[in-house]
Parts: C-alpha cells; structure tokens; sequence
C-alpha cells in the first residue's frame, strides 16, 4: 500500500503538468481558429486525454532519465589533478574583469551591428507619447516616470543641441544596449562561476548576442527589456546570496539585490505588485519552517518595496504628474462585459445598459476587438468609476453568472498567446501605425515613431528584421516558430522549474517564484505581446544549465 501511495506521488505532477499543456493546447487551438471555446467538442476532448497521456509519460520518463544521471553523479569520483584542480578553482570565481570585458564588448559587438542596420534603434509602443510628455512638461502615471524621463530627456537633449532627434533616440537605445549586454555578461559569468564549459557559455552569448527576439528588445525603447534585464539580475543576485556563507558579503550582495529590485519595479508596475506578493510568500514560508532570518534575508525583501514607494512618490511629486487612471486594472473585467453587450445586446435590460454607458459609451462598446482591450480603456470613464465602483463591479457581477463562458472567451482570448504554443502574434491586425498597416503579424513594432526616422546604415539588416516583425515568416515554420512563440518559454519555464523541485530539491531556487508571478500579472494585461514575457527568453539557458547540465555532486581531490 505505501509502494502505491508513493507510485502515485511520482506520477501526480507529471499528471499534473501533462493535462494542463494540453488543455492549453487545445483551447488554444479553437481560441485562435474560432474564438472561442467549445468544451462539447468530442474531437477535442478525445485530444485532449491522449495529449495529457503523453505529455506526462513524456515528463515521467525525462526525470527517470535525470534521477538515473544524479545518482551516477552522487556514486561518482572524480580524480582531479593539481594543475586541473587549479583550473577548476579559476571557473568558479567567475569572468576576471578582462574576460569580462572582452564577453561584454562581443555580445555588445553583435547588437550594435544590428543597431546600424535598424539606426537610430526601434522607437516604438508609446515612444512617442513618452518624449511628448518631456516636451510638454505634462506627465502622468500611466508609463514608468523613471522611464519617461530617461527616454524623453535623451531626446529632448539632444535635439536641442544638435536639432537631431535620431541622435537622442541613438544615444538612448546604445545605452540601454550596454547596460543589458551587461547584465547577459554578468549572468553567463554566473554560470561560468558555476562550472559551465567554454561550449554552452559561448552558446549562451551567442543566444544573448543574436537571437533576434532578444536583439529586438536590446534595442528597443520600450521599458519592457531592462524591465525584463533588471528582473532576471534580480533573480541571480538572490540566488548568489544564498550561496554566500560570510555576513559580510552577504551584506554586500543584499545591498546589490535592493538597487537591482527597485529599477526592475520602477520600469514597470507590474513589477511592483508581483514582488510584494514574492516578498510575503518567502517571508510566511521561512515563518512556517521556523526558519531564523540569521543574515537578514526580509531587509532585501522589505526595502526595495519601501524605496519604490519612496522614489514614485517623490518623482511623482517633483513632476506634477497625474494619476487616477483605473483601465489598466480593469482589463479584463472591461473586456468581459465588452463581450457580453457586442454578442448579446439583448441580454442587457435597459437599467443594465444606462449603468454600463455610465463607464463605456455605445460608440466605444462598438471597438469591441477580441484580442485587445486598448481602444475600450480609451473609452472607459474613470470619474464615473470613481464616483460609483459599486454598481459597476454589481453588474460586472450579474453578468459574469449569466454569462460564464463568455466571460471566460473573453479573458482566455486576450491571454492565450501566453499559454498556447500556436499562437500567432496578430493582436493589432488592421491597425494603422505611422509607416505600415499590420495585416499578417504584429510580433514587434519594428516601426520608428515620430518625432524620429528610419536611416538604415544596412539596408539588408532591416528587411529581415522587418519580415520577422510583421510577416508571419518565422511563426509559421514547424518547431523554429517554438523558439519565437512566449508560450514554448513559459512551459520551457514551468518544466524547468518542477524538474528543479523533483530532482535537484534545492531550496535555493526559490527566487525563480519572482519570475512565475510576473507571468502571472500578464494574465490580466490588454493582450499578449512578446514584449510582456521577453524576459523567459533570458531565464530558459540559465536553467537549463542549472537545472539540467550543473553536476553539483563532483568531487575534487588533489
């Protein structure tokens, strides 16, 4: 009987992991053939049952493998030479600063190539209204003031001493490279540190230095990479501090995580509210296990909170910015009563229509688009929300259990290119933007905004990253179009992680969990865009590493 109990222990996460992969798959499926989901499908129901059993034999038989390579690691000595063991003592100090360099100026090399050909860099998703706030001196807090600020200021300064805003635009996007070629340095030497060969950490700066997703981002002026940048910086420098014995360094490094957290939370708000849930999950677990917080661990959970608090305040304070916008919260409940009244007007009484045309006008209920909620949040009335929030959410409410699927359709169809491998990047299909409509892909913005201009140094470097960007030519290339698809790192991502909790059953990776609730906030945005989980394309060659390749279990002997 406990044989059995425990047989079914080792199969529940693969189970697990199995039905709900293909329960993504398939609603995913029918999500993006016909916007919907039809749960009385027989075909699709009979898919989904062989895809979960396969999937999670599939699991079950990769940690066999694995737990079989751990235990001839554990039984296994390894006879080292001096000389070798020297060497060894080298590799996990890390990069020395001239290693270091050389790493950073190549993986830097890379991008400024590209950066020539695309020059003065991807100006794009709300570049625009970022600079005209530093010109108008009118802020708001919609996007990271830290961000409008350094972006708007680039520009504005340089114009005004060189009347070029292409130089503004360059000099921004170059820095912004550096600074994340940096940070992809510093992780690689991570891993060097951790015994990584030549082989993977030269595979690794390739990937970090050429592949096109990354590259895009790198030199991007959106603050979605250095968001993503300082998010996984964040996770490395926790995960040193684990490993660190000495109070001292572990002062230092905690020091280190406090200004790396705060810039990852000030470049974006969902980074904020997904650390303080981070912060109090670490903080009950070590209460539950009894845990002493010897060297402080809660200072650099605690602090970084504080001083984004701090700081927004007081940038917010300096710059008059407004706030009060509630859209962004309100994604996906907006969008699901959207849904309901643009299928269903009838359903809706007339006191049900005269209390939702108090927070969305007919004429913005017409802009109903499956996909994307962003011409309904220009809509959307927030002096009326703030008058009266009770009767929105009351009928929010009414109509959601009138109306379940619907509001599930709704929610699922602005989120499942997180979920589902297929899915096709399109959210802004039809969409007019300042050099192009989009028509077969909306994978990136490639465009440059006004006030700036494309002047492509190599014309040949930005054809190609043009058809990446909104032709559908990667995406519809069988198993290349996984390694472009966010949805194929997130379950790169949450395998990675679940074979870390089975087989290498270290604590120590709980800074990971950070990564997961930043997904999570995702669920709830306007749409699906590579630019919201850019971040997985960082952290899959970390942990695949980490979790996979890393022998923890060998033994050196002089």
């Amino acid at each position: 009987m406990r044989n059995q109990r425990s047989n079914n222990k080792t199969w529940l996460m693969p189970v697990l992991f199995g039905v709900s992969a293909s329960l993504a798959c398939v609603w995913g499926y029918q999500l993006e053939t016909t916007d919907h989901i039809d749960v009385g499908n027989v075909f699709m129901i009979l898919l989904f049952l062989g895809l979960s059993a396969v999937i999670a034999i599939l699991v079950k038989y990769s940690w066999k493998v694995l737990e079989e390579k751990q235990k001839k690691e554990k039984s296994g000595v390894t006879v080292i030479t001096t000389a070798r063991s020297l060497r060894l003592s080298a590799v996990k100090k890390g990069y020395t600063r001239d290693e270091f360099f050389r790493t950073w100026m190549a993986i830097a090399a890379c991008n400024f190539v590209v950066l020539l050909g695309v020059y003065p860099g991807f100006f794009v998703y709300d570049a625009q209204t970022e600079v005209i706030e530093v010109l108008s001196r009118s802020f708001n807090t919609h996007h990271p003031l830290l961000h409008v600020l350094l972006l708007g200021g680039s520009v504005a300064f340089f114009h005004k001493f060189t009347g070029s805003y292409n130089l503004g635009i360059f000099f921004y996007i170059l820095c912004q490279m550096l600074l994340m070629t940096w940070i992809f340095t510093y992780v690689i030497s991570y891993l060097k540190k951790h015994g990584a060969g030549k082989k993977f950490r030269v595979i690794t700066g390739a990937f970090f230095g050429l592949f096109p997703t990354i590259v895009m981002y790198n030199l991007c002026s959106c603050k979605d990479g250095l968001f993503s940048a300082f998010l996984v910086l964040t996770i490395i420098l926790m995960l040193e501090w684990e490993e660190l014995t000495g109070r001292g360094e572990k002062k230092k490094k905690a020091f280190q995580i406090i200004i790396s957290a705060v810039l990852m939370m000030l470049f974006r708000h969902n980074g904020f509210y997904a650390y303080l849930v981070f912060a109090v999950i670490v903080m009950v677990s070590a209460r539950i296990m009894r845990e002493n917080d010897r060297f402080h661990r809660n200072t650099f959970l605690i602090a970084p909170v504080i001083l984004y608090f701090c700081i927004n305040m007081v940038i917010g304070m300096a710059l008059s910015a407004e706030t009060g916008e509630h859209q962004e919260m309100l994604t996906v409940p907006i969008q699901q009563i959207a849904r309901v009244y643009y299928y269903e007007p009838e359903s809706f009484t007339e006191e049900e229509k005269e209390i939702l045309h108090r927070y969305l006008s007919e004429e913005g209920l017409s802009h109903y688009t499956p996909r994307i909620s962003d011409i309904l949040k220009i809509y959307f009335d927030n002096s009326a929300y703030e008058e009266d929030r009770a009767s929105f959410w009351k009928m929010w409410l009414k109509k959601g259990a009138e109306n379940p699927m619907s509001y599930l359709n709704g929610w699922f169809l602005t989120s499942y290119g997180y979920w589902y491998p297929g899915a096709v990047i399109n959210v802004y299909q039809g969409n007019t933007v300042f050099t192009f409509t989009y028509t077969d892909s909306s994978y990136f913005g490639y465009e440059v905004e006004l006030p700036g201009e494309r002047h492509s140094l190599i014309p040949a470097i930005d054809a190609f990253y043009r058809k990446l960007s909104i032709e559908k030519f990667q995406q519809n290339i069988p198993i290349i179009s996984l390694l472009f698809s966010p949805a194929a790192y997130f379950w790169a991502f949450l395998y990675l992680m679940m074979t870390a909790a089975k087989i290498r059953k270290e604590a120590g990776m709980y800074p990971w969990i950070l990564m997961g609730l930043v997904w999570l906030t995702v669920l709830l945005g306007p749409t699906y865009l590579v630019r919201y989980t850019v971040y997985l394309w960082y952290a899959v060659p970390i942990l695949i590493y980490t979790v996979l390749l890393h022998n923890k279990n060998a033994v050196e002997e002089l």
